[in-house]
């Protein structure tokens, strides 16, 4: 069994098996997308804002 290991391990890790990485493309952001960060931006902003007040009073 031993004499089975290595030429195993050498056949199954061989770089001939390995799939070349394909790099994403990345996708457009659609209208809908930009509105919606747009709307989380100013919320963030809207909060950041309301802490700053409530912690400035005390």
């Amino acid at each position: 069994m031993r004499r089975l290991i290595l030429p195993l391990t050498t056949f199954f890790a061989s770089p001939a098996l390995a799939e070349s990485f394909d790099r994403p493309i990345p996708q457009a952001q659609s209208a809908t997308a930009e509105f919606w960060y747009a709307m989380a931006c100013f919320a963030l902003i809207a909060s950041m804002i309301a802490v700053q007040r409530l912690v400035a009073r005390r």
